[in-house]
């Protein structure tokens, strides 16, 4: 989604859309923030991300992907009660690809912190394993953290503006590069842990929004990143940050060991 207005949310922001029965200034998932959508600037192809899921509360919210059969991985700000929704592109139509799973577990990291956001991130036990499929399939997890300059693919069906609300029914691709840690550091002086990167265009115009919290930051087939916050939408050098997955691998595998 590409934004070229002026985000009215200045306060760090969580990236999860407001339900359709709350107030407009009110968001599903702590710590309630406007700043989770993926400012993109061109529609996915259809079914083209298998690993994608929608979180639905009511409504759609937050995304996430699908890590194995049973198993969704998404932003810790995201929990709620939850309904998965796999082989989605167009969220308000059946297109006959879909699959609703319930969450039977939510398990947010034991040290996600509502307030910093670090450690943004939970895991889904889905209630019945999904079907695999050309549609619904997996994403690998990193063999190895995000380097700088690396190009990701950003995936969500957040907030398409910056001022003002958009929500596109389709899913919304966004291609951008991995900043170095200094560039983000620098962006947001003191704020940003060892367990976040910040992958956008420092000039602004392009960045995730509200709606795409939680949602995939793939790079060479592999799940680097979650949608996790940002200052405003797709502002001047204020990039959008992700958690970095890489460093939660022997949380994700131990927990599913343990729940699964």
């Amino acid at each position: 989604m590409h934004m070229t207005e002026t985000n009215i949310f200045t306060l760090k922001k969580g990236r999860s859309a407001p339900l359709v029965f709350h107030p407009p200034d009110a968001l599903i998932a702590a710590p309630f923030d406007e700043d989770d959508k993926i400012t993109g600037d061109y529609t996915c192809e259809k079914n083209s991300l298998p690993y994608q899921v929608s979180l639905h509360s009511g409504s759609h919210f937050c995304g996430g992907s699908l890590i194995s059969k049973q198993w969704v991985v998404s932003g810790g700000h995201c929990y709620n009660r939850i309904q998965v929704r796999l082989g989605e592109h167009n969220i308000k139509v059946l297109e006959g690809n879909e699959q609703f799973i319930n969450a039977a577990k939510i398990i947010r990291h034991p040290k996600c912190n509502r307030n910093t956001l670090n450690n943004d991130i939970l895991l889904i036990k889905l209630s019945s394993p999904a079907v695999i499929n050309a549609r619904v399939s997996t994403i690998s997890l990193p063999t190895a953290p995000p380097a700088a300059g690396t190009k990701c693919l950003i995936s969500g069906w957040g907030n398409t503006l910056s001022s003002g609300a958009d929500y596109p029914d389709e899913l919304q691709c966004l291609d951008a590069p991995v900043l170095t840690q200094a560039e983000c550091e620098t962006s947001y002086p003191g704020e940003i842990t060892s367990n976040m990167f910040c992958v956008s265009f420092l000039e602004g115009g392009k960045d995730s929004c509200q709606g795409d919290s939680g949602g995939p930051v793939v790079s060479n087939g592999q799940l680097q990143g979650i949608v996790s916050w940002g200052n405003g939408c797709a502002q001047k050098n204020k990039p959008g940050v992700y958690t970095k997955v890489y460093n939660y691998l022997a949380w994700i595998k131990d927990t599913i060991a343990a729940k699964g």
